[in-house]
C-alpha cells in the first residue's frame, strides 16, 4: 500500500500555488523535523546538525510545501546514511548532516550535506530513476529521489545533482532559479 501511495503522490500534478519563501526558514523547519523523526524512531542516535544559511537570501516563488517535501526526502536518507554508518560502531565517526544555502547569479543553492557511507560508484546513474532503492524491503519505496528530482527540476525549473565519495559521504545540490520578489 505505501508503494501505491507513492505512486499516486508521484504522478499527481501539485495543486501548490508558488508564494515569496523564506527558503532559510523552510529548510531549518523541515531538518528539524526530519532529526526529530528519527530521533522518535531511536531515541539512541544522535548528530550534529549544521547549518550555513546565507542572511541575504531573498525570499523565492515556491510551492512551499512541494520544496518541503524535496528537503525532508533528502534530508531523511542523509539521516538514514548516517545512521548506518554509525551502526559500524566506530569510535571516532561523528554523524553530521549540514544544510547550507547560498545565493548565485540566477539561483539559489540548497547543499545538503551527510558524512555517511557514500553512494556507489555502480549505482549514481540510477538513483533519480522510479523504483530505484537502495534500503532493505519495506523501508524505501524508491519514488523520493524521483519525485524530488520531478519537483525540482520540471515544477520549479531548476537541477537537482550530487556529489559522493564512498565511505566519506554525499551532498545534494539543487538550484532554484529566482527573480527579485518587489
Amino acid at each position: 500500500s505505501s508503494i501505491v501511495k507513492a505512486m499516486l503522490e508521484h504522478s499527481r500534478a501539485s495543486t501548490g500555488v508558488k508564494e515569496p519563501t523564506d527558503l532559510n526558514a523552510l529548510a531549518d523547519e523541515y531538518l528539524r523535523l526530519a532529526y526529530h523523526g528519527l530521533r522518535a524512531k531511536d531515541n539512541n542516535f544522535n548528530a550534529s546538525l549544521e547549518t550555513h544559511f546565507d542572511p541575504d537570501l531573498p525570499k523565492v516563488l515556491v510551492v512551499p510545501q512541494d520544496i518541503g517535501r524535496v528537503f525532508l526526502n533528502l534530508m531523511n536518507n542523509a539521516l538514514y546514511t548516517i545512521l548506518e554508518k554509525a551502526k559500524q560502531n566506530s569510535p571516532a565517526y561523528q554523524p553530521t548532516l549540514t544544510v547550507s544555502t547560498k545565493r548565485l547569479a540566477n539561483t539559489i543553492e540548497i547543499r545538503i550535506q551527510d558524512n555517511g557511507n557514500g553512494i556507489p560508484e555502480t549505482i549514481r546513474e540510477k538513483i533519480f530513476q522510479p523504483f530505484f532503492t537502495t534500503k532493505p524491503t519495506g523501508q524505501g519505496t524508491g519514488l523520493g529521489l524521483s519525485l524530488a528530482y520531478d519537483i525540482v527540476v520540471k515544477g520549479h525549473g531548476g537541477s537537482l545533482n550530487f556529489t559522493s565519495s564512498e565511505n566519506e559521504g554525499t551532498t545534494f545540490i539543487i538550484n532554484i532559479p529566482f527573480t527579485a520578489i518587489t
